[in-house]
């Protein structure tokens, strides 16, 4: 599981280091003026030619990788797609100490929701490895 969780952290840092160099290409380029063939294929055209975009797709492909390996190497997709969302964690870091954008403490508090939640399916995945069925029952008194 070790291996898994490791290669799982590097692909979600290769997804926030493409998401950020996407955000600083997109500012590049240009909002969507309207939505028309013309004004799509501009976008398109302009994305495959900005070393930023071209660098965010890269990184982001590089993720979709570790995902394909990580599920072709039995990761359960019920434990390899949730903790994904750790992603949001790697991303928001970035947006916060590398785009300089202000992220609010309600954020933050979102951020460690998802860590708990990461930790939670993390924690059930012992219990597979060990043969057992499900965690012990919570005590009710």
């Amino acid at each position: 599981m070790t291996k898994l969780l490791l290669l799982l952290l590097a692909g979600l840092l290769c997804e926030a280091v493409g998401v950020v160099y996407l955000n600083q290409g997109l500012r590049q380029i240009g909002d969507l003026q309207q939505v028309s063939v013309a004004e799509i294929l501009r976008i398109a055209k302009n994305a495959f030619t900005n070393r930023h975009m071209i660098l965010g797709m890269f990184f982001e492909t590089l993720f979709f990788v570790t995902l394909l390996i990580l599920m072709s190497r039995g990761g359960d997709v019920s434990f390899v797609w949730p903790l994904t969302a750790l992603g949001f964690v790697f991303t928001t870091a970035a947006a916060k100490f590398i785009l300089g954008e202000h992220v609010s403490w309600l954020r933050w508090a979102g951020v460690l929701l998802i860590m708990l939640g990461a930790g939670v399916i993390t924690y059930t995945e012992k219990f597979k490895e060990k043969g057992a069925k499900s965690p012990p029952p919570a005590h009710q008194g």
